[in-house]
């Protein structure tokens, strides 16, 4: 029996998206070479994505609350806007309710310049004996160009209390929190 080793194939890969996206995140391989090749070479890969971006935060501390980088929010009995500008946004806080012979609710809107829709919501029923309930929210949403985000509460037995902030702008550029890097 002989083993006959294998040669690696080397072929172009004719794509400008992907030589676009070189171009982009390694500004000095402009120019160099002009042609993508692929090989069926197995190759450890190492992402640097990151460091090419010149982030190297992990994308779950660039979430972080920060004292700088957050806006409050407290409504009862009204409908505040939180965001107005296009990006990503992490909107956390408390709910709460103690329904009287009313119903008690508290949403999110998203409005696009002339519809609104709940895209988050919590209801209670009418009851005749009062009891408090707290729910937690931790969303992330996006807006885009013309859209604006509101927290909306029914009546003064429902109240959110809480903050929003920025995590990217519509280009999809993180907005790390503010102070950081020291």
């Amino acid at each position: 029996m002989s083993v006959r080793p294998s040669t690696p194939e080397i072929i172009t890969v004719n794509s400008e998206t992907l030589q676009t996206q070189i171009r982009d995140l390694l500004p000095s391989q402009n120019g160099f070479g002009s042609e993508l090749q692929a090989s069926n070479v197995i190759t450890p890969i190492i992402d640097l994505t990151a460091a090419a971006e010149g982030s190297g935060l992990p994308n779950y501390l660039q979430t972080a609350l920060a004292f700088g980088s957050q806006t409050e929010i407290s409504v009862a009995n009204s409908t505040q806007s939180i965001a107005a500008s296009a990006g990503f946004y992490r909107v956390v806080g408390a709910a709460s309710f103690t329904p009287d012979s009313t119903a008690a609710k508290i949403t999110l809107i998203l409005n696009d310049g002339s519809t609104n829709k709940e895209v988050w919501g919590a209801q209670t029923r009418a009851v005749s004996t009062q009891g408090t309930t707290v729910i937690d929210l931790d969303l992330v949403f996006w807006l885009r160009a013309g859209d604006e985000a509101f927290m909306s509460s029914g009546d003064v037995e429902s109240i959110f209390l809480g903050s929003v902030r920025q995590l990217a702008l519509g280009d999809g550029t993180l907005v790390p929190p503010n102070g950081y890097p020291l």
